[in-house]
């Protein structure tokens, strides 16, 4: 006797059973190789900074390394600290990266007492991308000094009376000036601005005397003979301005050894992958050995850094400690 067929409805579910069965039986499809999404490089200050000229230049050439979109988000303020806060607790996928610098993980640590992040630990390191170099820029109608050692004498022949500019205070301008001060026993008046513009603005208006900002930025006004550059603060001479010395070898007492540069590099929240980090320090080494890339950085008075993720480990804790001397040595306090 031959079964009676089942109904047209229960065959169906039960081809759909069977069917979900199989599937929950398969293991889940493993992801995709890394990256499968943009690329967020978050920024801690504003655009049309040095810092978003940087990270500018490398945008698009590290997109076509990574075969995703590289998006710049701007999260400025507080020194960088927003940012690098902002990166500290995103999800460590590798999609969210900090754009810091020796400012923001390095000499930030001293000088804010209670970050709600360790530079360091809360963070991995994944490739620096260049050193800059900041100059001693002066207008020389408020501060008439043809050398470092003149501009030396008038400030020592009067304390208390020439201001500096910086872009913000416990920024890299702040930091390089302060360094300098303390190292040769000057007596200026810190006048912090809210960025690079307002305070090269402050200079070219006679407002403050100098300022130490990053090559770079002063360089249009250089050559258009605003205003005067007296000595780069990296220990060798910069292509952009070879003409001009490095503060190290004035043969001033406290300048030798002198080297107030900084760096910028990305960082990727701790729990990265460390394949993720590997993949990442590649591409931006790339980019940053293509000759148009190198010949551009150059020209702006910058050098191009190349480091294993371990290497520029080991630059950001000497760096750390460094600044911490610095900060104590001109006794700077920011909360």
């Amino acid at each position: 006797m031959h079964p009676l067929p089942l109904p047209r409805w229960t065959r169906l579910a039960l081809v759909a059973c069977t069917a979900w069965m199989a599937c929950s039986a398969s293991p889940a499809a493993e992801p995709g190789p890394w990256p499968q999404q943009a690329v967020t490089l978050i920024l801690g200050f504003p655009a049309g900074s040095g810092v978003d000229v940087i990270a500018r230049a490398v945008q698009e050439p590290l997109a076509q390394r990574l075969g995703q979109p590289v998006v710049i988000d701007y999260k400025s303020g507080a020194a960088g600290n927003i940012a690098s806060e902002f990166v500290a607790r995103a999800k460590p996928d590798g999609y969210t990266l900090a754009f810091g610098t020796a400012a923001t993980h390095g000499s930030n640590a001293a000088l804010y007492k209670k970050l709600p992040f360790d530079v360091e630990s809360d963070f991995v390191p994944v490739a620096p991308l260049i050193d800059v170099s900041n100059v001693l820029t002066i207008n020389p109608a408020v501060i008439d000094a043809k050398t470092l050692k003149e501009f030396v004498e008038r400030v020592k022949a009067h304390p208390g009376k020439y201001n500096f500019a910086s872009t913000g205070n416990g920024a890299g301008t702040h930091m390089a000036f302060a360094e300098f001060n303390a190292r040769l026993g000057l007596n200026m008046v810190h006048v912090p601005y809210k960025g690079g513009p307002e305070a090269i603005a402050s200079v070219l208006r006679g407002e403050t005397c100098c300022i130490m900002n990053q090559v770079q930025t002063v360089l249009p006004h250089y050559k258009a003979d605003k205003v005067r550059l007296l000595g780069v603060t990296t220990a060798r001479p910069v292509n952009a301005v070879k003409e001009v010395p490095p503060i190290a070898s004035s043969g001033l007492p406290g300048t030798q050894g002198f080297d107030s540069s900084i760096w910028f590099g990305l960082f990727a929240p701790k729990g990265t992958d460390a394949a993720i980090v590997k993949k990442l320090n590649t591409a931006v080494r790339e980019v940053l050995e293509l000759p148009e890339v190198r010949t551009r950085f150059e020209a702006n008075g910058n050098t191009v850094r190349l480091e294993t993720p371990e290497q520029f480990r080991q630059t950001v804790h000497t760096d750390r400690a460094k600044w911490a001397q610095v900060v104590k040595d001109a006794k700077i306090s920011i909360d």
